[in-house]
């Protein structure tokens, strides 16, 4: 049976073997993962359809095609029952050996590849059966072939000037390594934000001290009853998606010379995974509660760190939000997320000197950045939106009461 790349999205053409978690001649059982594959979108395993002994044709590091056969897997055949009427008798001499050897399914391909002779070779297996593991390395030897006369001496390079000095692709001082396809991926991508949109980013500043202390007063009572930390995020999502609904073009997306106006809420949340930035989607967030928030953004943290996201989940979204501020940033300018629109950016919380009613006090401060595509957002809406954000977070209760 044939090991496939399969089929893991329409835009995904390749692949690249990113780490076989079994050995060449290993056996194995069925859905017994078999290794795991790169892409530019999501990284995934791919499992055994059958119990069997693997043949690895493709080594890590490859680029396939989808489609490819990066493998063979044999079934193990059953080994031969002996009927006590073929055992010979205590006193009579064993037949002599025909020829035959016993061996496993893989054996033969792998010992003509090695130029080894089955004959010489000795099993550990069950009746002397050989095994993928008796096989010595190659011992078959290229042909000689007739000596070639030496290349004429060449004339001796002019010494390169500065310009053309190059630096060796490894020494002591720097190494070179391929770009994985999730990291050419989002260099793309990047790279297309700034080519193919008129982004702009508008700046703000919230008091997070109310919203402090709202998470303070409740926190063990939410832990105990949902069995999760009330973060700060569920409720940047809720008033991402009640802002949403008051400016509807920060939710939109452009489509040829078309505006798609998207009534629904799947908001986009950027963690950082085990080889690269990548942005699952919280489902019609709308009908979400604060515990389902902090839970599936959790489940999302902690699956991207062991590249266990899937590709649906890493798809669609209508507007996305960042937070820089689990890195320390105090300000950034996120950049957008095609074919969404608007990304909001999240920074750590900073204790500033302010002014409140006519004195200068200490408050906790965030900085926000909202940026988003001209083309389609206008900036008196870029700021409003971004201003109706500050209002909910700085006044939660008005979210919550959804006044």
């Amino acid at each position: 049976m044939e090991i496939k790349v399969p089929e893991i999205g329409e835009s995904i053409v390749e692949a690249v073997i990113g780490q076989w978690l079994v050995a060449d001649g290993d056996t194995v059982s069925e859905d017994q993962p078999l290794l795991e594959l790169e892409t530019d979108k999501v990284n995934l395993e791919i499992p055994a359809e059958s119990s069997g002994t693997v043949q690895i044709l493709v080594q890590e590091g490859e680029t396939v095609r989808i489609g490819a056969v990066i493998g063979e897997l044999t079934a193990n055949s059953a080994p031969e029952q002996i009927t006590p009427q073929e055992l010979p008798a205590e006193d009579e001499e064993p037949p002599a050996a025909t020829g035959v050897v016993a061996v496993n399914p893989a054996v033969p391909k792998i010992a003509a590849e090695r130029h080894v002779d089955l004959k010489t070779v000795t099993g550990s297996g069950r009746d002397g059966r050989i095994l993928v593991d008796d096989l010595p390395a190659a011992t078959g030897v290229e042909p000689a072939t007739e000596p070639t006369a030496p290349p004429p001496p060449q004339e001796p390079a002019a010494p390169a000037t500065t310009a053309e000095v190059t630096v060796p692709a490894n020494d002591d001082r720097s190494e070179r390594v391929p770009m994985t396809p999730i990291r050419k991926r989002i260099a793309e991508r990047l790279l297309s934000v700034r080519q193919k949109t008129a982004m702009l980013t508008t700046f703000n500043e919230i008091d997070m001290q109310r919203l402090i202390q709202l998470r303070s007063n409740h926190q063990d009572a939410f832990q105990k009853k949902h069995g999760v930390k009330l973060g700060f995020m569920s409720f940047f999502v809720k008033a991402c998606v009640e802002s949403l609904k008051d400016y509807p073009e920060v939710n939109a997306r452009i489509d040829g010379d078309d505006i798609v106006y998207q009534h629904f809420y799947d908001i986009g949340i950027a963690v950082g995974g085990k080889r690269g930035l990548v942005v699952p989607v919280i489902r019609a967030a709308e009908r979400l509660h604060f515990d389902e928030i902090e839970k599936t953004v959790r489940d999302f943290a902690e699956r991207a760190g062991k590249n266990r996201l899937t590709l649906d989940e890493l798809q669609g979204g209508t507007f996305s939000i960042s937070n820089g501020g689990i890195y320390g940033s105090v300000l950034s300018t996120p950049l957008l997320n095609p074919p969404q629109s608007a990304i909001l950016g999240m920074h750590a919380i900073q204790d500033r000197a302010v002014v409140r009613d006519g004195q200068i006090v200490i408050r906790p401060i965030m900085n926000v950045a909202l940026s988003y595509d001209h083309q389609i957002i206008d900036g008196s809406q870029a700021v409003g939106f971004l201003k109706q954000i500050k209002t909910y977070i700085e006044d939660p209760e008005e979210m919550l009461l959804e006044l």
